[in-house]
């Protein structure tokens, strides 16, 4: 492949008005194949009825004596799962994991590098480091509901993970019944096993060629998984069946053993500060024309009396051709050198693009009824000094229009919090929170859940947040879905983990979707409120997207530079 080629040999982005159709008919005169992958390896937990089955009868978390080392741990492994297949459960439905606690630290993004199996699905989840201006409710945070819990479980690091011990796909916006059917396989009793994947940002638009292998949402419990913890690590596997899903035991069994054999007990290190390559080629979509004139058109609708819209979050897609094919974990190896304030994320199907990503912003934090969540919004450079970064941040603080953007974010979540939760908290009301190259406006919220159930209308009310999308949610939502010419896929959309005791989600911003070619595909948003300045806001989105530029080695003078047509026009 050559590298002016992009995700599925040279043709990626498509304007809305594309339909799925045309996709595919323009990608056949092209001489391409596009085969959507068959997720042969495990059951869909989501199929039809699933979420009315109840819990699955059997969930256990089985621990195996210590490991010195990774290559002693997979050996204890590939032993407990030969001795499962000889003594099966009678449970007609179940989870299992099974664990070898590692005396060594070792990293989970290059025990995922080692892992080459390019047909099965990977994913990496990095938790961020908690924020000092975290608010306290009444009750501990690791307050069960009636404060007499006390932690039983050490927070990984890292989590990696590859294969699908059970996974959950579907069309249809992510539902209250397409949640209940992934807790039927999660419990309180085993915290770590814990379903990884994203959420569109907007399920009732057709997803273009580059997203459908992510359907509306998309989550996997890893048939093997790399903890990297504080001090040691955690080699697991988890075995899943249900005869009422057409998953029988013995058939997870067999394609656990399949995945086992092919696991690597080794790590491969990766370069964590560049990935030796250059942008041959660089467009943007919309272009900076279109871009004026959708904020016009925004700023035009915030003014008039026509509609209640005060806020609307625009975004651009723009594709980096490199002269080198990118690997989507060297990339997020380089990420997370500089993502201690972040959450570093990767989630990949079967033979699918890759979306990676360094967020800053939490969407919300659930352990057993507590709830944190916070706003972001405004946001700035990074000086070159001391003294004029705290200058850059001061006028930050002080601008009547960033602080416009991120009252109706802070408010808003706020105010949904208040709907389903007590306790609501916000300490401190506005702070500068500050990353390696950008800074925000920023508060803390925190609340407690009347019941645990209630967690699904957390993350039903919380997204789309007023920093993503708007406000009111709905008027902006049409504005993106009339204005916005690309699909956000699941950028902008929840990406994170759902676990029995405990769940937590980033919002899928500083975000890109890299294929198997020599294409890299960035997002950016920035939000258009009273006050905008169309030109300001497209240098915003430059700030924003200058991590993956960097990283890629960005040079202007090796660019070829096009801004690419928007309307029924393929890139």
């Amino acid at each position: 492949m050559s590298p002016s080629s992009s995700l599925y040999s040279g043709r990626l982005l498509f304007s809305r008005p594309a339909s799925k159709g045309l996709v595919r008919r323009l990608l056949a005169r092209d001489g391409s194949r596009w085969v959507r992958p068959s997720c042969s390896l495990s059951m869909n937990g989501c199929a039809a009825g699933a979420s009315d089955f109840g819990a699955v009868t059997m969930c256990e978390t089985r621990a195996l004596p210590a490991a010195s080392a990774p290559q002693e741990a997979v050996g204890q492994l590939r032993a407990a799962v030969a001795a499962l297949n000889a003594d099966p459960p009678a449970s007609s439905s179940g989870i299992i994991r099974i664990e070898v606690p590692i005396r060594q630290r070792g990293d989970a993004i290059e025990w995922l590098q080692a892992q080459r199996q390019s047909s099965l699905p990977r994913c990496f989840f990095s938790a961020r480091a908690p924020l000092p201006d975290t608010p306290a409710l009444a009750v501990g945070s690791s307050s069960n509901g009636n404060g007499s819990h006390k932690e039983q479980w050490e927070q990984p690091v890292s989590v990696a993970g590859v294969g699908s011990a059970v996974f959950f796909r579907g069309t249809d916006p992510f539902s209250l019944h397409d949640w209940r059917a992934i807790k039927r396989f999660l419990s309180r009793d085993c915290p770590m096993i814990r379903a990884y994947g994203a959420i569109r940002f907007d399920a009732s638009s057709d997803a273009s060629v580059e997203w459908e292998d992510y359907g509306a949402f998309y989550f996997v419990v890893p048939q093997v998984e790399f903890s990297e913890l504080e001090e040691g690590s955690v080699l697991a596997t988890t075995i899943a069946w249900d005869d009422s899903l057409s998953w029988t035991y013995q058939s997870a069994v067999d394609e656990l053993q399949s995945t086992l054999h092919e696991i690597s007990p080794c790590s491969v290190k990766v370069n964590r500060s560049t990935l030796q390559t250059a942008i041959v080629n660089l467009n943007h979509v919309p272009t900076k024309a279109s871009w004026d004139l959708a904020v016009t058109q925004a700023l035009r609708m915030i003014k008039g009396s026509q509609t209640e819209l005060v806020k609307v979050v625009l975004a651009r897609c723009s594709r980096y051709i490199t002269d080198t094919c990118i690997d989507p974990l060297e990339l997020l190896a380089c990420l997370k050198v500089e993502g201690q304030n972040a959450y570093q994320f990767c989630i990949q199907p079967p033979d699918a693009p890759a979306f990676v990503g360094n967020s800053p912003e939490q969407l919300f934090h659930r352990k057993y009824l507590n709830i944190s969540s916070e706003a972001l919004a405004g946001t700035r450079a990074r000086g070159k000094t001391r003294a004029d970064d705290f200058q850059i941040g001061q006028e930050l603080l002080l601008s009547i229009k960033e602080d416009t953007e991120f009252t109706i974010v802070r408010d808003s979540i706020k105010k949904k919090l208040e709907m389903i939760c007590d306790e609501v908290v916000v300490n401190p009301s506005k702070a500068l929170r500050k990353l390696p190259r950008v800074q925000h406006l920023s508060a803390q919220l925190a609340a407690r859940l009347r019941n645990e159930d209630d967690e699904f209308d957390i993350l039903n009310a919380l997204h789309p947040s007023p920093a993503v999308c708007g406000l009111p949610t709905e008027e902006a939502r049409q504005f993106i879905r009339d204005y916005e010419i690309f699909d956000r896929g699941m950028y902008a959309g929840p990406v994170g983990w759902f676990g029995g005791a405990e769940s937590e989600f980033a919002v899928g911003i500083r975000s890109a979707l890299l294929g198997k070619g020599y294409s890299t595909l960035v997002y950016a948003g920035a939000g258009i409120v009273e006050g905008t300045n169309p030109s300001f806001e497209w240098d915003e989105l430059d700030l924003k997207a200058s991590q993956f530029a960097k990283l890629l080695q960005y040079q202007e003078h090796h660019i070829c530079y096009q801004e690419a047509g928007n309307m029924g026009t393929l890139i």
